[in-house]
């Protein structure tokens, strides 16, 4: 396979992982796991290593892009209060969990591809996944933490 057509393919796939996503989180989102367990995760707790490998760039490209039509919930319009915030909050955690999740899928196909010796298609799908899945999971936490601090005053 051509690195056009890998590029073409990680990207078709990246798309139905988040399909797969926000499929599996629609029916775990009322679990016990997800409330207690899920709904606070925090694998980088802190902010500069968040921008040493790059999640501002990430945040920059999901404001200023197209990126930033695709998930309008993510948004508070008007006054902010806590009751606005926490249901942002949760937006975030559904997000993030159905980033999470097709982070997983994909890896599942990865596996596979080094499995196959296909080594540079599972590079490309590997940053493919890492940027479009890993990453905006990881611009939620850190937005989940802000939010944080935010109600706890």
């Amino acid at each position: 396979m051509n690195i056009t057509a890998s590029i073409t393919f990680s990207i078709a796939l990246v798309f139905i992982s988040w399909i797969i996503g926000m499929i599996i989180t629609t029916f775990i989102k009322n679990t016990n796991y997800y409330k207690n367990e899920l709904s606070n995760l925090n694998f980088l707790k802190n902010e500069k290593l968040n921008t040493i490998i790059g999640v501002d760039v990430i945040k920059w490209i999901v404001k200023n892009t197209f990126f930033r039509f695709f998930n309008q919930k993510l948004k508070i319009n008007g006054k902010i209060d806590t009751s606005n915030l926490k249901d942002l909050r949760a937006e975030m955690t559904k997000s993030e969990i159905d980033h999470l999740i097709a982070f997983l899928c994909v890896m599942i196909v990865i596996v596979h591809k080094i499995w196959l010796n296909q080594y540079s298609f599972a590079l490309i799908l590997l940053i493919i996944n890492t940027i479009t899945n890993l990453y905006p999971s990881l611009l939620q936490q850190q937005n989940k933490r802000r939010i944080d601090k935010l109600l706890i005053k």
